[in-house]
């Protein structure tokens, strides 16, 4: 046999396990390593076939499941390694000349470390997933210190028809104490269809209603109003997280209320009950544009930023960096809170259509390492065997945006009625088959509006069209 024939057949044994013993004349071996493999083949199919989704939700949820399946990848993957040097040395490869020996092993050994070479990429990939589910979903707990209910497989949801999560973006980091959410958002999920609404309310209403019944509401019943407040923004929405944080007393002692509290506050406003939380550090976010190697976005205009304006995101189509997509997001220099929501949701609609699988997968230890500096949440790991397939069902439905603005409400005296109102009937729309044309958002114009807090104008706006619910990337140009 010369050495390429030796090779040849090693090579083929790394595709069909056993055909180098066959060849070599091993044939209840060369069988049985062939029948192995493809009942292996076949078991794999049927999982993805009738289990896809459910299994990768359920590996996912479980932690002891991922490290087994961790250590079945590096088990595999040495499994494999041994197959190929067998099948090498049953060739008998030193009967070759010396030159053939030379080349044969050289050439037999780097297919090897090929082979386990994805094996190990895979089990390091899991072990640091499971590592950073662990970190992100920390416990069954919720924020309010109550015991999660149990997860019931046959009917997860409890027949409930959506799922409400608050996503929020926060300005915490080592440079300043407590967290204002200045960027909020509820995402409510049709459990069936996937079909998305997400409500954008600004920062900075005011008055701010609390649920009844509750140690804020008790302690504001007239909404969120600080006596003697210093800053416009000691009493607004974003505040509110970090108030009840620095305030135990008034619940009695219980520390870290600030994501229940905030939950309770924005559910009560939409008239809707929240299920969990996930808040994303707004710098954490550029860390994870950068992990997946930017985003594509257009900027419509310069974007000014920095204390003394000396940054630029220059005007155009192009892929920007982690910090430069997040000064678009958040630079407030000659701009309103308003224009800032349309921008913070052009980023994250581009986030949702340019992070496929295949790039995170490329990236994944990058990934997973922004992600754990990202991401705080209440949702317990035990529900993401339920949320996988939800957030695949999203990825391909109809997502669509509904922002609280002017002049659809006043920011300094908001009608909470026409925001519960306005909110029954998107999630009523987003639940019917027939598909609902989308409307655009409002385009920001200044005007003059007195604000509670400093009595100088605040900005409104002048709408374009008159419904508030619009495709999520609508308005943010070719991304």
């Amino acid at each position: 046999m010369t050495s390429g024939a030796v090779l040849g057949w090693t090579l083929l044994s790394i595709v069909a396990p056993g055909a180098a013993h066959l060849r070599a004349g091993w044939r209840k071996t060369g069988l049985t390593l062939l029948s192995i493999y493809f009942a292996g083949i076949l078991a794999l199919l049927a999982l993805a076939l009738f289990q896809g989704v459910d299994l990768a939700g359920s590996i996912a949820a479980s932690s002891s499941l991922l490290i087994a399946v961790t250590v079945g990848a590096a088990i595999l993957g040495m499994a494999w390694f041994a197959l190929v040097v067998h099948s090498f040395i049953v060739l008998k490869p030193s009967k070759l000349p010396q030159n053939g020996q030379i080349l044969a092993g050289t050439v037999a050994g780097l297919m090897a470390v090929l082979v386990i070479a994805p094996f190990g990429l895979t089990a390091q990939s899991l072990w640091v997933g499971n590592d950073t589910l662990n970190d992100i979903f920390t416990g069954p707990g919720s924020s309010s210190g109550q015991e999660a209910a149990p997860v019931r497989r046959e009917d997860p949801w409890a027949g409930r028809t959506r799922v409400n999560i608050l996503v929020l973006g926060g300005d915490a980091d080592d440079h300043r104490s407590g967290v204002r959410t200045d960027s909020m958002h509820l995402a409510s999920i049709d459990v069936k269809t996937g079909n998305t609404v997400l409500f954008s309310l600004p920062r900075n209403l005011e008055f701010v209603p609390f649920k009844p019944g509750t140690p804020m509401a008790e302690q504001f019943p007239d909404g969120f109003q600080l006596p003697g407040a210093s800053r416009a923004t000691d009493d607004l929405l974003n505040s509110v997280w970090e108030y009840s944080d620095a305030h135990p007393e008034i619940f009695g002692g219980r520390k870290h209320m600030g994501p229940q509290v905030l939950k309770e506050t924005i559910g009560h406003i939409l008239g809707v009950d929240i299920d969990w939380y996930v808040l994303a550090n707004m710098w954490g976010f550029a860390r994870l544009i950068d992990a997946i190697g930017g985003v594509t976005l257009t900027v419509e205009t310069d974007v000014v930023f920095g204390r003394y304006n000396e940054g630029l995101v220059k005007a155009g189509t192009r892929k920007l960096k982690g910090a430069d997509a997040m000064w678009y997001a958040r630079s407030r220099t000659n701009s309103d809170d308003y224009t800032r929501m349309r921008r913070q949701r052009c980023v994250i609609g581009a986030l949702l259509g340019q992070a496929d699988p295949a790039t995170v997968l490329s990236r994944f230890t990058a990934v997973a390492k922004a992600t754990k500096q990202l991401i705080r949440t209440d949702i317990p790991r035990a529900w993401l065997e339920h949320l996988v397939p939800l957030a695949l069902k999203v990825k391909g439905a109809k997502v669509r945006s509904v922002q609280f603005v002017p002049p659809l409400i006043k920011t300094y005296s908001p009608d909470w009625e026409k925001i519960r109102t306005i909110a029954a009937k998107a999630l009523k729309e987003s639940a019917t088959p027939r598909p609902v044309a989308a409307m655009g958002s409002p385009s920001p114009t200044p005007s003059a509006s007195p604000s509670k807090s400093t009595g100088k104008p605040s900005p409104t706006a002048t709408p374009t069209r008159t419904n508030p619910a619009t495709d999520l990337t609508e308005g943010c140009g070719g991304i």
